[in-house]
């Protein structure tokens, strides 16, 4: 039997965060495009020297970027929308991701179901292709030199590229037709470059509706295959489902399959597999971080080698989605750093199961390794046990549990009464250098808790300062004590645990550290209530409490896998319940607890929607419940396409959901006015993703829009997300447009005259305009 090995993808940030770094440092005109682009270079570089170092046999190259690989494609292929063609270089590149003065940045959605954010091409029919690929073709030619014939370039197929775009007045198949020809050129120009194979990812063939893209890809894969070149098809993310029969006979060499999820192994074991195709056997889990475990695994090896002649051993995506290297985590227990497994570790595993397929190993190897292997994990059970006392709070769950005393129209009576129009943001503030490094300072035991709190407590206070002078209606603390919505909560959190140097990408230079839930959860003590009393002593007004819901903290982190993710998200919601209830108790009238990955991680397949969505619900509506009547729910969702969830966000029973809107064109907003959403709705009025400040006449015909779809007392005013990524100079002018437009229309609407003033003093004796700027993130 053949067999080889492969990998589809490899983290592309640098260990120690080099491109995030060198991007943020070019935006700041600090180093040179040239520069930036040889740091770019060199990480690349290094992920290849690990992979050919881990005996990988076919590595994947060309998927490295500055911003997201999808942006990179819509330029390589000249897909560029009017408003961008002024610009050219990385000025055009940057203005696609970001925006500029006046420009609004292409959309920015979810990939598939992962915490990854692509830009959403944009395709009218006025837009002509016309290729570029001089970068791509570079980078091929450095790996080649350094690889030889195991570098295989990675590129996304035409087909998902399409099915992922905003086409506008424009069908898939008529630009279909005009980029195969480029497609076809560069395989052609690769082939010439003495390319052996070449990877085309076609993960659009895992969505539920795929069926009806079959045409598309027969026409498609039927040309492309006139290059000559070997075209390695591949998927991931789910099983093929119905389109199985057809997608195996189209003419390529070898097609790769997900086996860690979805059904793919009983869809070859029933419809027969093409034995003169190589398959890609996506084994070892490219999405979590826990250590194979040979006892499951060989056995399902064991059976695809029946059904295959010749097979690939490989990750089952790309290896972006993990952190570099487990061992590098020195300060986590033994117990739990001793079955995790990240980019690094997956290339063993894959070798390991590659030399033990092959029949390479000795016996006394592989003994040696499974033995090792199953004392790491017995070790680990030891180390987590189970918690009685979630286990029976589980089991004492009432249908009355999951829902308000009262329902929405008796209690939104109770509730604080505001004006038209009121105004507040999503939560966060700029993470300034001053603020990391204060946090920095504290961890590395530097400070005191008590002085790290009274400096927090002046960031607070300023902030505070801030929204009251400018005459924001509901306040935020600011959250300049949290890294990060899901990290600072899981930090506070029994069952979970945190890396240091587990950096992963979700967009651009924004980097996270998923944390890994790895025991049962449970809440030792309140986590926010502290920061929210003196928020709330600086001022009159109401402050929010801000809280992340628990279908996010799971779904943006490394869930166990021996349990259901429904049972950790019930255990997630007791949690924040808790917090919920401290949080009213401390005199909050507005609690707000984002669900920003609600829709991410629906099931890619439509018929297993209906469970994950009757779970994910039940958990919002678990760790909401509690609230009493005159409580104020908030929910944040983005940067995800929620029409097809509609149903569900109704059932949530927030009293108010802010969403993105700014980049959809108004299309989410437009989405729940058709489903006659009843609850309160704040329509994100501007992309905090780009540094570009939007003026008050922008802001104001924004909000204006809403009126078009909802009634006045339906609309609040806010930005499409956190601030945190903003910095200051851009943060101050843009948030007092946007209370300005809004109580520009307040003024309309209640004929009433408010002013912003200049100068003021608040509570906290802070004049703001005084303040000294921070720098950016």
């Amino acid at each position: 039997m053949a067999i080889t090995t492969s990998t589809l993808g490899y983290p592309r940030i640098g260990k120690n965060r080099e491109v995030k770094k060198a991007l943020e440092s070019f935006w700041r005109s600090e180093i040179t495009a040239d520069e930036l682009l040889q740091t770019a270079r060199e990480i690349e570089e290094q992920g290849w020297k690990t992979q050919a170092e881990a005996n990988i046999k076919k590595i994947g190259i060309g998927d490295a970027t500055l911003y997201d690989q999808v942006l990179d494609w819509v330029i390589r292929l000249g897909l560029i929308p009017a408003r961008f063609q002024a610009f050219s270089g990385l000025e055009r590149y940057f203005a696609m991701a970001r925006g500029k003065e006046g420009i609004a940045a292409l959309e920015m959605t979810k990939w598939f179901d992962t915490n990854y954010h692509y830009l959403v091409p944009e395709i009218s029919a006025d837009i002509k292709p016309e290729a570029n690929f001089e970068d791509f073709l570079a980078t091929v030619k450095r790996a080649k030199n350094f690889l030889g014939e195991r570098a295989i370039p990675i590129i996304i197929g035409p087909v998902t590229l399409l099915r992922l775009s905003r086409l506008e007045g424009v069908e898939l198949g008529e630009v279909l037709t005009q980029i195969l020809p480029l497609y076809k050129t560069l395989l052609t120009e690769l082939k010439a470059l003495g390319m052996v194979e070449v990877q085309l990812h076609e993960p659009a063939l895992v969505f539920g509706n795929a069926e009806q893209l079959k045409p598309h890809y027969q026409t498609a894969y039927a040309e492309l295959s006139q290059a000559n070149l070997p075209i390695h098809l591949v998927t991931y993310f789910d099983d093929l489902g119905e389109t199985y029969p057809w997608v195996i006979e189209l003419p390529v060499s070898a097609i790769s399959l997900d086996f860690t999820r979805g059904h793919n192994l009983d869809l070859i074991k029933t419809r027969g597999w093409k034995r003169d195709k190589r398959l890609g056997v996506g084994i070892v889990d490219a999405r979590n971080v826990w250590q194979i475990r040979p006892d499951k695994i060989f056995p399902l090896l064991s059976e695809i080698q029946t059904l295959a002649p010749e097979i690939s051993i490989q990750p089952s995506a790309s290896l972006q989605f993990v952190p570099y290297d487990a061992s590098r985590e020195k300060q986590l227990p033994e117990a739990l750093r001793n079955v995790l497994s990240f980019a690094e570790q997956k290339l063993q595993e894959v070798e390991f199961l590659d030399r033990t397929l092959s029949e390479e190993n000795t016996q006394l190897e592989q003994e040696l390794t499974e033995d090792l292997i199953a004392n790491n994990w017995d070790a680990f059970q030891q180390f987590s046990p189970a918690n009685e006392r979630v286990k029976k709070q589980l089991q004492a769950l009432t249908t009355d549990t999951f829902k308000r005393s009262l329902p929405y129209t008796e209690r939104i009576q109770k509730q604080v009464k505001l004006p038209a129009f009121p105004t507040t943001t999503i939560g966060s503030f700029p993470q300034t250098k001053a603020v990391r490094k204060l946090r920095s300072s504290y961890k590395k035991g530097e400070l005191t808790q008590a002085e790290y709190q009274a400096q927090i407590d002046t960031h607070i206070a300023y902030c505070i300062g801030l929204q009251e002078g400018m005459g924001m209606d509901v306040l935020v603390h600011g959250e300049f004590e949290r890294s990060d919505m899901v990290e600072f909560f899981g930090q506070q959190l029994e069952g979970y645990a945190f890396t240091v140097h587990g950096w992963v990408q979700s967009y651009g230079s924004r980097y996270v550290r998923p944390p890994i839930i790895f025991g049962d959860i449970s809440r030792p003590h309140s986590m926010t209530v502290r920061e929210f009393k003196v928020a709330q002593s600086y001022t009159e007004k109401p402050v929010k409490g801000m809280l992340t819901g628990p279908v996010t903290m799971l779904n943006w982190s490394y869930p166990r896998t021996e349990i259901s993710r429904q049972e950790q998200a019930f255990q997630l919601a007791l949690a924040i319940r808790e917090e919920v209830a401290d949080l009213e108790a401390a005199g909050a009238q507005f609690i707000q607890v984002d669900e920003p990955a609600m829709r991410e991680g629906l099931p890619l397949k439509q018929q297993r929607w209906n469970e994950y969505l009757s779970w994910a619900v039940d958990a919002f509506r678990l760790c909401t419940g509690i609230a009493q009547p005159q409580t104020q729910i908030h929910t944040h969702m983005c940067y995800s396409e929620f029409g097809d969830i509609m149903e569900s966000i109704q059932q949530l029973d927030a009293d108010v959901i802010s969403i993105e809107d700014s980049r959809s064109n108004n299309e989410t907003l437009m989405q729940l006015t058709n489903a006659g959403y009843s609850h309160q709705v704040g329509p994100g009025v501007y992309d905090v993703h780009s540094p570009a400040v939007p003026t008050l006449k922008t802001l104001q015909e924004n909000v204006q829009k809403c009126r078009q779809y909802l009634p006045v007392s339906q609309i609040w005013v806010n930005p499409d997300c956190g601030l945190k990524t903003r910095n200051w100079q851009e943060v101050i002018p843009a948030t007092r447009n946007m209370v300005q437009a809004a109580l520009n229309l307040r003024q309309e609407q209640e004929s009433t005259t408010v002013k912003i003033p200049v100068k003021f003093l608040s509570k906290t004796g802070i004049e703001v305009e005084n303040q000294p700027q921070a720098e950016n993130e």
